[in-house]
């Protein structure tokens, strides 16, 4: 899937199922060194989130949060991954 102008493709995973896929406006959580946003453009970033609800925003949604004990975030050009249960 490709992102729309100025969206972020997101995907939340675990090893046994895809748990949503969308567009998103932005992804926000808090890792061991703070609160962050990830937005459109945003730089490749990769981070472990424990125990956080990981808040993914949408244009026709609105919010899905999301909390597991441990789950990484990659950012990869406009694409953002979730993956908890690893």
């Amino acid at each position: 899937m490709i992102a729309e102008r100025g969206n972020l493709t997101v995907v939340v995973t675990s090893p046994d199922e895809k748990v949503w896929e969308g567009q998103a406006s932005s992804v926000s959580s808090e890792n061991s060194e703070g609160p962050f946003d990830i937005l459109p453009q945003h730089a490749n970033f990769v981070t472990m989130v424990t125990d956080k609800p990981i808040v993914v925003r949408t244009t026709t949604e609105g919010e899905n949060t999301f909390s597991y004990k441990n789950a990484v975030i990659s950012v990869s050009g406009d694409k953002v991954s979730i993956y908890y249960n690893i």
